[in-house]
């Protein structure tokens, strides 16, 4: 039954496979679990609901992208949108949280209706293919500068403070005088080794096997079920959204409506890099000869928009689909059966949250790291000797881990695009949609910039 419905062998993948695949991409990303409610407590809200809504948007989430679009993707909330949530949004613009929720709610709604609409459908066949590669790699960099920053390699240093704010931020290797940083070291050596010989679950393996490692080195905690909740209550955060106090704020409704704008284009883009980055090396979503998208393409748009609406509802910030789901592919996900083995391990998450919590991001980065080996091979695809083609590709590839924003690296890519081709005359073969996003995007930037 299972093969028939996730047609399985079609997608040369079986049970098994899939199994690993999800276990994998659940424990890359398992952090934000606990990592969520920590940021989105600081607006005010209850951390213990936060948690409960985090696990159960994943589920949502998850589930409907697995057995609707059936692609191997996980979604949660997003660690990048949540740090917006909190510090810019409910702190420097002084929203309640209540009102960011309800921004959340619009901005998810948008989505849906652009996917419905089609229009997503037309930005991606808008996107050059040399631009499409781009992301591939700029992805995979991306992935690995996480990894990088999660095992304590690279480190960030200061110049000086001032006024309580770092001065002169530069980033540096570091001293490895750190327990965790060394058995993240530990790690990278094990998954280099495992793929070298080719053994089947490398990733996960060694997942497991560092995190074990880690015990006597003091880096795994043991798991302690002396005082945990099963499902904490959501009530706090259900369906608290608040639309009235949002365009009657002390902010302005230009503000609202900008902030709107910039987590809709956030949300936007940083699901179509994930998906095209990861989907197209893979073979899970083939566009034809002409550019247009296969069906589970669209449809993982969809569920990823409807993710959105059901955690502004529950009390999350943005959901979107992680750029840790190339984990699981990597391991051999091909099928949405891969996301329902991710949605059940977020299930199961309730009742072991000690276990998950447990596994150190010593034991994960490692297999974040090398991710992007794989990944930069599309780099040849591009032709660095035509600069139409060199220039925003470069943007792309560079801004995304520089950044350590996926959509900033297209933002930049974009604009560069349109800003190289109308000076060497090719003007006209730019699709009006590059041209309206870049522009969208250069409003943005001055937004911010006010």
């Amino acid at each position: 039954m299972l093969n028939k419905f996730f047609k399985l062998k079609e997608n040369g993948t079986k049970v098994s496979t899939e199994f690993i695949a999800g276990l994998t991409t659940f424990m890359t990303m398992s952090y934000i679990i606990f990592v969520n409610p920590q940021v989105l407590s600081l607006t005010g809200m209850p951390y213990e609901a936060v948690y409960g809504a985090t696990i159960l948007t994943s589920i949502i989430g998850t589930l409907f992208l697995g057995i609707f679009a059936n692609v191997p993707y996980a979604q949660s909330a997003g660690i990048g949108i949540a740090s917006l949530f909190s510090y810019t949004i409910c702190g420097s613009l002084g929203f309640t949280w209540q009102e960011a929720l309800a921004m959340v709610f619009i901005c998810a709604f948008i989505n849906v209706l652009i996917t419905v609409t089609s229009l997503r459908k037309k930005i991606i066949k808008a996107i050059p293919v040399f631009l499409q590669e781009a992301i591939t790699v700029g992805i995979g960099l991306f992935i690995t500068y996480i990894g990088l920053i999660n095992a304590g390699i690279i480190s960030f240093s200061a110049d000086k403070l001032e006024n309580g704010f770092a001065i002169g931020v530069v980033p540096q290797l570091a001293n490895f005088n750190s327990a965790s940083t060394i058995l993240a070291l530990i790690g990278l050596v094990i998954v280099i080794i495992l793929l070298t010989k080719k053994v089947k679950g490398a990733y996960l393996i060694t997942i497991i096997l560092t995190t074990l490692i880690g015990i006597p080195m003091g880096v795994t905690k043991i798991p302690d079920f002396s005082n945990y909740t099963v499902l904490p209550s959501i009530s706090s955060t259900f369906l608290k959204l608040d639309f009235a106090g949002l365009f009657t704020a002390k902010a302005g409704i230009l503000i609202a409506v900008m902030t709107i704008f910039t987590l809709a284009i956030s949300d936007l883009f940083d699901t179509i890099g994930v998906f095209i980055g990861t989907g197209k090396k893979a073979g899970i979503f083939k566009l034809d000869s002409e550019g247009n998208m296969p069906p589970n393409l669209e449809k993982a748009l969809f569920a990823d928009a409807v993710g959105s609406l059901a955690g502004s509802l529950l009390g999350s910030s943005n959901v979107t689909t992680y750029a840790e789901s190339s984990a699981g592919i990597e391991a051999g996900g091909r099928t949405g059966l891969t996301s329902v083995f991710i949605a059940l391990f977020f299930g199961l998450s309730l009742l072991l949250s000690p276990v998950i919590g447990c596994v150190p991001m010593a034991a994960v980065a490692p297999v974040l790291i090398v991710i992007g080996v794989s990944m930069i091979e599309n780099v040849g695809s591009i032709n660095w000797k035509d600069v139409a083609c060199s220039v925003p590709a470069f943007f792309i590839i560079i801004m995304m881990p520089f950044s350590y924003s996926i959509t900033t690296g297209i933002q930049f890519g974009f604009i560069s695009y349109v800003i190289v081709n109308i000076f060497t005359g090719n003007a006209k073969k730019i699709s009006p949609i590059i041209y309206i996003f870049s522009l969208l995007f250069i409003i943005s930037f001055i937004f911010q910039a006010l």
